[in-house]
């Protein structure tokens, strides 16, 4: 079994131990740029949201930079990549990023981007 160190909490709340968010999550752990990381759980106190036209939209995973920044990850598979909630998350997101004065980073990962990029290269490019 893998072994998370960069979780910013003791236990990871709603994450399988198998499959693709589980395969994110590790990537994500993995990376020197994280200084930290969470399982964002929907709907609860601390949780993080961006409100949308119909309801609030819970990112997958959180993360500190050790430059300072955060990142913000939603994981999709590739079978709901491109539906119309997908694409109303990326703008979501970006918008967020984009008023966040560089200070907050936004990706919607997928297994392997229409670029062919790994979840670890599509995080990469994004932090760079």
């Amino acid at each position: 079994a893998y072994k998370f160190s960069k979780h910013y909490l003791a236990q990871i709340g709603e994450l399988k131990s198998s499959g693709e968010e589980f395969d994110c999550a590790k990537e994500i752990d993995r990376l020197e740029e994280i200084e930290f990381w969470i399982r964002n759980i929907p709907q609860t106190k601390s949780s993080f949201f961006i409100q949308t036209s119909s309801d609030k939209f819970y990112p997958d995973f959180v993360a500190k930079l050790k430059n300072g920044k955060t990142l913000i990850i939603e994981y999709k598979g590739d079978h709901i990549s491109d539906t119309k909630d997908t694409e109303e998350k990326i703008n979501l997101g970006k918008f967020f990023e984009d008023k966040s004065n560089n200070a907050v980073l936004f990706l919607l990962a997928t297994k392997k981007d229409s670029q062919g990029r790994s979840v670890r290269d599509q995080i990469l490019d994004q932090i760079e």
